[in-house]
């Protein structure tokens, strides 16, 4: 298993707020100039590397002579303004010592949600590895709103790599790995090298965040391994205190926790799908749409029971079982208002029920994926 990430070639490596600032500290040099200069090697390498950073807020927060993370979101935009100078000059002159160049990239949740900013986030970032760029990453904190946040960098390091394919995401945090058990709790509590992505236990045994300036915790990396797993990358946590661990990490040898994938990666377009973290409305399913669309089927209205929330045509919407989970979703061929008018009658009505007749599918299979 260690021998596959090896071999990965692009990689996405997180990097939490505890580590840049020293825990609330300020920004920590010493760790940004030794980050750097392991990516300077695997680029060495050959390796391709995308860095998503954390740091921003609680660079802000030290600068402006906060002690505690402040809660109205307006005091929080403030500190990324001011913090996000500083982090980003600290990269450029680090990695400027090794002859790399670097790039600031900063989204939003709706930067993904949308199709078109999408695409153009993909090409810009397949375009600066061409480029030998290594892209750093942050999440949009200066305009971020609780409606558009994708609420940690855990998910926000997943969803660049689902978003360039990368084979393997890397995330450097202040414990070694996933223990068996809270090990700042309990001394029995034994690292667990290896494990499947997709193991349900692993929630229940991750603890909450581990400091006053993080915001993730054990928790969201367990998911983000979830979510990356979508896509077939594997994930290692990984102690990043130590000096040339993210190298070892990279290389194949046994450090930390490796959470492999097994699933072969989905098409770009479901990938897409699949990474939304909100959806626009959702529709309620009888037992036969259900079973059709696990084998494969497109969802027609006659299978809807009941449509909720208010979307367009090409919106992003969950489908529900008969018990209201969610099981899958898809992009809507017609908006809301129409869906609920042909919700449970055959195809062949929808052209007397709407007056038109764009598609005989609600969704249809090719824009449908699995959650």
């Amino acid at each position: 298993m260690r021998n596959d990430i090896a071999k990965c070639k692009r990689i996405v490596v997180k990097v939490g707020s505890a580590l840049v600032t020293d825990n609330g500290a300020g920004l920590s040099n010493e760790f940004i100039t030794e980050c750097a200069r392991q990516i300077a090697m695997l680029h060495q390498a050959g390796r391709q590397i995308l860095l998503v950073s954390s740091g921003a807020i609680a660079a802000g927060m030290q600068r402006l002579g906060w002690n505690k993370r402040p809660h109205a979101m307006h005091a929080l935009q403030a500190a990324a303004a001011v913090g996000q100078m500083g982090l980003t000059q600290a990269y450029e002159t680090v990695f400027a010592q090794h002859g790399l160049k670097s790039a600031q990239i900063l989204l939003t949740h709706d930067d993904l949600a949308d199709r078109n900013r999408y695409l153009n986030a993909r090409v810009t970032l397949n375009t600066l590895l061409e480029l030998g760029v290594v892209p750093i990453i942050n999440e949009n904190d200066t305009v971020v709103t609780d409606e558009i946040k994708f609420g940690d960098n855990d998910t926000l390091g997943a969803l660049v790599a689902n978003l360039v394919e990368a084979e393997a995401l890397v995330i450097l945090t202040d414990q070694q790995g996933l223990y068996t058990a809270d090990p700042r709790i309990d001394p029995t509590a034994t690292l667990i090298s290896e494990g499947d992505a997709e193991d349900k236990r692993y929630e229940s045994i991750a603890g909450g965040a581990g400091s006053a300036i993080s915001k993730g915790g054990m928790i969201t990396k367990i998911r983000a391994a979830q979510r990356a797993a979508r896509s077939g990358a594997h994930t290692l946590i990984v102690g990043g205190r130590e000096a040339g661990n993210l190298i070892r990490a990279a290389n194949g040898d046994i450090i930390g926790t490796c959470l492999r994938t097994n699933q072969t990666p989905l098409a770009a377009r479901k990938q897409w799908l699949a990474d939304h973290l909100r959806v626009a409305g959702s529709v309620v399913l009888d037992h036969g749409a259900v079973d059709a669309i696990r084998h494969g089927k497109s969802l027609l209205p006659i299978g809807v029971r009941l449509v909720q929330g208010d979307f367009e045509r090409g919106s992003v919407i969950a489908c529900l079982d008969e018990n209201g989970l969610e099981f899958a979703r898809g992009l809507a061929n017609y908006p809301s208002s129409d869906a609920r008018k042909i919700a449970g009658h055959p195809s062949l009505e929808i052209e007397n029920r709407l007056g038109y007749m764009d598609d005989s599918e609600l969704i249809h299979r090719d824009n449908l994926v699995m959650v």
